[in-house]
C-alpha cells in the first residue's frame, strides 16, 4: 500500500511538471529585451535632488547595514553657500565605493538610508575582467552618469 502511495505522488508531481513545461520560454538575450520585475535589485544608484545636488549626507548607515561590508565611504564638509554645494547638506560623501565582489544585493543599504540617496537600480549587465573593476566609485554610481542596458523591459 505504501509503495502505491509513493508511485501515485511521483505521478502527480510529473503530471504537474509536464503540464507547465510548455509555459517556459527562453528569452533570446540580447535580441529580445529582458523583462525584470519591479523589485529587481541590480546595480546601485546614487540619487541627486531636483537641483542636481547629491542626496547622500555621508551618515554611514548604509555601510553599517551592509552585511558583506561592501560599502566604503569617506565624508567631507562643504562649507560653501547652499547654491554652490555639492550635496544637499554640509556633509557629503567625498568617496563612495561599492565592491561588487563582496556585495550580495540584499537591499539593506537602501532600506537604511534616511535620505533615499541610494537605491538598487535595474542595471543587470555586471561583468568584469579584474577584481579592481568590480569596485564601483561614486562617479560610476551617480544617476546622472549611469548607463542602463538597452535590452531591458521593466514589468508593470
Amino acid at each position: 500500500m505504501r509503495v502505491l502511495d509513493v508511485v501515485k505522488a511521483i505521478a502527480q508531481g510529473l503530471a504537474t511538471t509536464f503540464r507547465h513545461l510548455p509555459d517556459r520560454v527562453t528569452t533570446q538575450y540580447p535580441d529580445e529585451p529582458v523583462r525584470l520585475e519591479r523589485r529587481f535589485r541590480g546595480q546601485h544608484i546614487l540619487h541627486v535632488d531636483e537641483n542636481g545636488r547629491e542626496k547622500c549626507v555621508a551618515c554611514f548607515l548604509c555601510a553599517i547595514a551592509c552585511p558583506a561590508d561592501a560599502i566604503y565611504i569617506e565624508a567631507a564638509e562643504d562649507l560653501r553657500p547652499y547654491p554652490e554645494r555639492i550635496g544637499v547638506d554640509i556633509r557629503y560623501a567625498r568617496v563612495y565605493d561599492i565592491d561588487y565582489g563582496k556585495c550580495i544585493f540584499c537591499g539593506f543599504c537602501e532600506e537604511a538610508c534616511p535620505k533615499d540617496a541610494i537605491t538598487m537600480g535595474p542595471n543587470f549587465e555586471l561583468a568584469w575582467y579584474t577584481r579592481e573593476d568590480m569596485i564601483k566609485h561614486k562617479e560610476d554610481l551617480l544617476i546622472t552618469r549611469q548607463r542602463v542596458s538597452p535590452h531591458l523591459e521593466i514589468a508593470p
